[in-house]
């Protein structure tokens, strides 16, 4: 009798070229990371052409990127202020990333044989190199308009000496924790969820396959979770898009401003 196979829900994360085969030292490889990267790219162009009609009366589609970028234009005015706006681009292209990548790797795209959706925001060195460049950009905003005054971010003004002496590491070691908890959150939260929808769709199949009553009971009631599962999958990768605008344009603001 053959063994049964198991299920290894941590499988829809792992990287691997296009065409089979296994990973070698050269980095010239196109994995399904890279091709799902692209898929992303795609169809936030596609989205955003669709959108640039500017017609006097928007249509459905005109009116939603209108009031996509609106929407992220508000979170860098009311984040960094009057210079919001020179940052826009850089907050826009990462929500957006971060967007259409959580909400693609939700699609049931699977449905069709042979495709099976990718978390890009599942990897943690993608949403770790948005972190970074969000950090390179508060850093080099900082120095460029603030010189070495720029450090005296991490200490609290008016504050006696001692306190100034003990409070400036905490807060230098803060400052240092932000790219990571920045690129963390949406990782974990992409992580955990797809995690959990492989677990309870590998449920519903087992209890298909046991072909007793109690199985496909137990079937219909993961099936039905797993339905309040995505649509929460959903809701988190736009609260997470979100997250990660609102806080890069707070971090952009302590550079322009010094708070």
């Amino acid at each position: 009798m053959a063994a049964e196979a198991k299920m290894d829900p941590m499988a829809q994360f792992s990287i691997s070229p296009i065409g089979g085969g296994e990973l070698t030292g050269t980095p010239f490889q196109f994995t399904n990371s890279a091709m799902w990267m692209i898929v992303v790219l795609a169809v936030i162009i596609a989205f955003m052409w669709g959108g640039t009609k500017r017609q006097i009366v928007p249509g459905r589609w005109q009116a939603a990127v209108e009031g996509l970028f609106g929407f992220v234009g508000d979170i860098a005015k009311q984040g960094i202020g009057p210079e919001g706006r020179r940052y826009l681009p850089w907050i826009f292209t990462a929500f957006m990333f971060i967007l259409a990548s959580n909400w693609l790797s939700a699609m049931p795209v699977a449905v069709v044989p042979g495709v099976h959706p990718f978390a890009v925001t599942g990897q943690f060195s993608v949403t770790g190199v948005l972190s970074i460049l969000s950090f390179a950009i508060v850093l080099a905003v900082g120095f460029w308009k603030h010189g070495l005054h720029f450090l005296s971010l991490f200490v609290p003004s008016g504050a006696p000496l001692p306190v100034k002496m003990f409070v400036a590491p905490i807060e230098f070691v803060s400052f240092l924790v932000r790219p990571f908890s920045l690129g963390l959150r949406p990782f974990v939260a992409m992580f955990a969820g797809h995690v959990l929808l492989e677990v309870f769709g590998n449920f519903v199949i087992q209890g298909l396959n046991a072909g007793s009553a109690l199985g496909w009971g137990i079937s219909a009631l993961c099936f039905i979770f797993l339905i309040f599962v995505n649509a929460l999958e959903l809701l988190v990768g736009g609260i997470q898009a979100y997250v990660f605008a609102l806080l890069t344009a707070l971090y952009i603001n302590d550079a322009v401003n010094l708070h």
